[in-house]
């Protein structure tokens, strides 16, 4: 730790998508070990970080029950022996009619699980004839916004595609959110094309850190996600950019930073409604 709870060293792991749990795990595991010896008290992973493939349009990665799930199980178990927090960033739970959960963890420094999020906005996008998604064929979208509060500060949840959706970053952020959390599977096309200056906006907005931990690499049946795993600071400076590798990136952040910057810039409280 650095010098008191407010100050911290903050981690992404920037994985690549893995067909299977085991070979999931490995790496996630391999990589929080090197975040570890570089002083990281919270650890991130990307979504799907449990595992991910495609079958034509939909999304269809290895899935298990809640209690069951090997990635869950080992990630927990390295949080608690090694004493440090983890975001997953998500892994593919069982879920209703036939579904899964998308489904975002935040674990303690005991293994416990402290937060759960379903992602909410579902990827079914037409990038061209030849790339679709349709997330919802195979994915059931959770319906509530959630904010963790911990001792090392208030962490706002969410996966990747809600990246789009600025109200709900603007809703976690005046619920108290000082993290906002955006571990995702972005495609390489509109990764090159918005990935940067949507985190940067999100952060500028809410005057608030935004850590996104993203997926690299080429995906089991179609597909590639474009990395470039991101540390944010409320001003909107991009103090750590993965680049286009596997590997992990980390940052000592100070949350006091959050609070001077919404006293600079109160526009958290300048939200006005309108009527059409």
């Amino acid at each position: 730790m650095i010098s008191s709870k407010r100050q911290f060293n903050i981690a992404c792991l920037q994985t690549s998508p893995r067909p299977d749990f085991q070979a999931a795990l490995d790496e996630a595991i391999s990589l929080a070990e090197k975040a570890t010896a570089a002083g990281a008290d919270i650890i991130t992973l990307p979504e799907y970080c449990g595992g991910l493939k495609t079958a034509g349009s939909a999304f269809a990665p290895p899935f298990e029950t809640e209690e069951n799930h090997p990635v869950l199980k080992g990630l927990r178990d390295f949080a608690k022996n090694k004493k440090k927090f983890i975001l997953i960033g998500s892994i593919a739970i069982s879920g209703p009619a036939d579904k899964i959960l998308n489904r975002s963890y935040i674990i303690d420094d005991f293994g416990n699980i402290i937060s759960r999020y379903d992602k909410i906005h579902l990827f079914d996008i037409k990038l061209s004839e030849n790339e679709l998604y349709r997330e919802s064929a195979t994915v059931h979208g959770g319906e509530t916004a959630v904010i963790c509060q911990t001792p090392l500060g208030c962490f706002g949840q969410t996966i990747c595609y809600d990246l789009r959706f600025p109200h709900l970053f603007r809703d976690l952020s005046q619920a108290g959110a000082e993290i906002l959390f955006v571990p995702a599977a972005f495609t390489k096309k509109t990764g090159e094309a918005h990935w940067h200056v949507l985190n940067r906006a999100r952060a500028i907005e809410n005057g608030a850190f935004v850590v996104a931990p993203c997926a690299v690499g080429k995906v089991e049946g179609g597909g590639e996600c474009y990395g470039h795993s991101l540390i944010i600071n409320p001003w909107g400076e991009v103090l750590a950019d993965a680049g286009a590798d596997s590997g992990f990136i980390n940052v000592n952040i100070d949350l006091e930073e959050v609070d001077s910057t919404r006293k600079r810039i109160p526009s958290l409280s300048h939200d006005k409604a309108f009527e059409f």
